[in-house]
């Protein structure tokens, strides 16, 4: 994926033997993220090929778990995303990578909104074990 940086330069991403949004993921797992949840959209729609939804228990781990994502991202797989919403208030975090979106909720607000209900028609990817170290 190639995207524009702030002085006109393209950046292209680094090439990663995992798929985005299982680095994502286990940045998720590290900042003990919980229902963790990936869902395919690939044959849903064409926006975005997954999204990673999970909880936090409040507002500062919420943004723990999506600097720790914004992170790997950026060092794992060169990406960083397009646009972020929502870290500021931490209910709900909004992270667009373009193929993937990151959402990260508190619980009220992931039961409010009901994502995995809105796209029921997309896919659950099982989560892998984590890789012995």
């Amino acid at each position: 994926m190639r995207k524009p940086k702030e002085n006109g330069a393209v950046a292209t991403a680094v090439v990663t033997e995992s798929p985005t949004w299982q680095l994502a993921l286990r940045a998720a797992e590290a900042k003990k993220a919980d229902g963790i949840r990936i869902l395919d959209l690939r044959e849903v729609t064409s926006f975005a090929d997954y999204f990673l939804i999970c909880t936090g228990t409040n507002q500062r781990q919420n943004q723990a778990i999506w600097d720790e994502i914004a992170l790997r991202m950026k060092k794992e797989a060169g990406e960083a995303p397009i646009n972020v919403e929502g870290f500021e208030n931490g209910e709900w975090i909004l992270g667009d990578f373009g193929d993937l979106i990151v959402h990260i909720f508190s619980e009220e607000k992931r039961e409010y909104y009901q994502l995995e209900r809105l796209w029921r028609d997309a896919k659950d990817v099982p989560i892998p074990p984590e890789a012995a170290a």
